[in-house]
């Protein structure tokens, strides 16, 4: 791992050499690429990429095979493979990126780069959510059978508005040279990749990076994975560092969403009756924006509100009985836990009203709000959907060292997976 000077106590954001596909070797770079692993959503999303391309990126992050163990070595003979045939190609040397997305209102810019896990590092980076061990150690094994970081964690920090000095000079003015690679993805957004190899601007940037803090905004299980790796080996090496992209959200916003639950083996039925009488229900008419506005009015006055769909129709849960939440959440947390949507979904009507379990088998995760809702209509279950959390009750909480039920916020646009990988062999 190449890495220039630095004596600061914040992040190390070290250069690698970039494992990146070749244009010529595949269809089109948007037809090889994928949002993150946990976002495809299955089975149609993970059908309809394999045969986008057959060299598409899911074959790495979601190989599909009988058991675990075969899953993750297919991915590494698959990862071994494209190197060999040369459908991916490592840069000739190593380089900070900086990526671009732009889209939907929305643009996005920032750094890739190997960031240091050592304990100071750990201290500069604020988790905010819980992660599940069991999807934790199946990405564990499957980076170690890899030897790879396949896709960037997300993460922001705050550099102030000043571009004029440090790494948002540096990537103000690289934006203005010829991109590595440039392509448009059916969502819409548009994607530029630039290198930056250059020994006075990396160290501009070491040095910038090595005052700040960043905040955790996508990639919780992979951040976890990272450290449970590293934790693993006996010396120093390419372990010390994991994938990430850092976005300084001063200049570049992140849109923030939520994360909304499918209760597989709970009808809509079952839940309203459970909750009659600890909330207030109303039928929402009309399509699913009537819903998701009046889950946003009901929010903005205060207190907990959820929608219940599945049954063809719209269902709005709000104020809760205050003695029911007295009772049944914690209370050794600070108010703005205490008071979150997931916190009283997870610890008021998962576990005390509705007894559901959270395990994979009863609870899936949707980040679409009309595929989460199409899924509970499908198979008879019941779709949660939830109203997104401010980032800055997000950072508020980081910083006390306080987490957010697993799965509390979606923040984005996500980076698209498959434009740069890092490959452990090559650092």
């Amino acid at each position: 791992m190449s890495t220039p000077g630095h004596a600061g106590q914040g992040l190390q954001l070290a250069p690698f050499r970039g494992l990146r596909y070749v244009p010529e070797r595949v269809g089109s770079l948007a037809a090889v690429t994928s949002p993150p692993y946990d976002v495809v959503v299955r089975p149609d999303g993970l059908r309809h990429l394999e045969t986008a391309d057959p060299h598409n990126i899911v074959r790495l992050i979601l190989p599909q095979a009988a058991t675990a163990a075969d899953r993750h070595r297919k991915a590494a003979e698959t990862l071994r493979q494209w190197q060999e045939e040369r459908i991916l190609a490592a840069d000739p040397e190593p380089a900070l990126y900086v990526y671009e997305q732009r889209g939907d209102g929305i643009l996005q810019r920032g750094l890739i780069g190997a960031l240091r896990l050592s304990p100071r590092e750990e201290g500069a980076v604020l988790p905010h959510e819980d992660v599940m061990p069991h999807i934790v150690e199946d990405r564990a094994a499957l980076m170690r059978d890899t030897g790879a970081n396949l896709e960037p964690l997300l993460f922001s920090y705050r550099g102030g508005e000043n571009a004029t000095t440090g790494a948002a000079e540096v990537i103000e003015r690289v934006i203005r040279c010829e991109p590595l690679l440039s392509t448009t993805t059916e969502d819409g957004y548009a994607h530029r990749l630039w290198s930056i190899t250059d020994a006075d601007d990396l160290a501009r940037i070491d040095e910038d990076l090595s005052h700040q803090q960043a905040l955790i905004a996508d990639g919780h299980h992979r951040w976890a994975t990272y450290l449970r790796l590293r934790a693993e080996q006996p010396a120093s090496g390419p372990w010390d560092f994991g994938l990430v992209l850092l976005v300084d959200t001063s200049r570049y916003p992140l849109r923030v969403r939520a994360i909304h639950r499918l209760l597989h083996r709970l009808p809509v039925a079952e839940a309203l009756a459970a909750v009659e009488g600890v909330f207030r229900v109303r039928t929402i008419e009309g399509p699913l924006s009537n819903a998701l506005d009046a889950l946003a009015e009901a929010v903005g006055e205060g207190g907990n509100a959820f929608v219940l769909a599945g049954d063809g129709r719209f269902h709005l849960l709000d104020r809760p009985d205050p003695g029911l939440l007295a009772r049944t959440v914690p209370a050794d947390r600070p108010e703005a836990w205490r008071t979150l949507d997931a916190t009283v979904l997870h610890s008021v009507l998962l576990e005390h009203v509705w007894h559901v379990a959270d395990d994979p088998e009863h609870i899936g995760y949707i980040h679409e709000t009309a595929a989460a809702v199409t899924q509970a209509e499908r198979h008879g279950g019941t779709a949660v959907l939830m109203h997104p959390v401010h980032e800055d009750v997000v950072r508020e909480l980081a910083a006390q060292g306080v987490t957010m039920p697993r799965k509390s916020t979606s923040f984005g646009p996500k980076p698209a997976t498959g434009l740069v990988l890092r490959s452990l062999a090559l650092n």
